[in-house]
C-alpha cells in the first residue's frame, strides 16, 4: 500500500470514529432537548445535529463543485426529522456515500485532483477535502458535546474514543 493511501485511512478511520461517537451522542438526545440553544447566536440542538448528520453529504456535493442551490438542498435534507435513530442512520448512509468517494480515487487523483467550491476563489486537491471534512466533523461533534453537557448529561471525555 502506498503511503497516500495509508494516510487516506487513516483519515477515514478518524472521520469514522468521529461518526460512530457523534452518534452515541445522538442517541442520548430527548425530544425536550430539541429547543436547547447554549446562547441566542446559536444553532439550537437541532440545527446542530442536522447539520453535524450532513457534513459527509454536504461536502462531497460541495468538493464535487456542486451548485450552491445543490448544496443548500443536500444540507436540508433532514429538515423535520427529530428521531435520534433516523438521524444516526442519516448520518451513517452519509458517511457511506462520502468514503465510497473517496475511496474510488487513484493516488493520483487524491493528491493532485482539484475542485473548487462554489465559495472558494481557487480549489483544494481531494486529500484536502478529506482532511476538511474530518475536521469539519470532529469540530461540531465537539459542540454537541458541550451541548449535551450544558443540557446535564453525564458524558466523560473517553466516551470520545470508544
Amino acid at each position: 500500500m502506498s503511503g497516500t493511501f495509508a494516510v487516506r485511512d487513516h483519515l477515514l478511520e478518524e472521520l469514522e470514529l468521529s461518526v460512530r461517537t457523534s452518534c452515541s451522542l445522538i442517541a442520548q438526545i430527548q425530544p425536550t432537548e430539541w429547543d436547547f440553544r447554549p446562547q441566542d447566536n446559536m444553532r439550537s440542538l437541532m440545527e446542530l445535529v442536522h447539520h453535524l448528520a450532513a457534513i459527509p453529504a454536504t461536502d462531497l456535493a460541495i468538493l464535487q463543485e456542486k451548485t450552491e442551490q445543490e448544496v443548500a438542498e443536500v444540507e436540508n435534507g433532514a429538515a423535520g426529522i427529530a428521531s435520534p435513530d433516523e438521524l444516526i442512520q442519516r448520518f451513517q448512509a452519509n458517511l457511506a456515500l462520502f468514503k465510497q468517494y473517496i475511496l474510488s480515487l487513484s493516488e493520483d487523483e487524491l493528491l493532485t485532483k482539484s475542485s473548487k467550491a462554489y465559495y472558494l476563489e481557487h480549489g483544494m486537491v481531494q486529500i484536502k477535502w478529506l482532511i476538511e471534512v474530518t475536521t469539519h466533523t470532529f469540530h461540531h461533534r465537539s459542540q454537541l458535546y458541550n451541548y449535551l453537557k450544558q443540557n446535564g448529561h453525564e458524558l466523560n471525555f473517553f466516551m470520545l474514543y470508544m
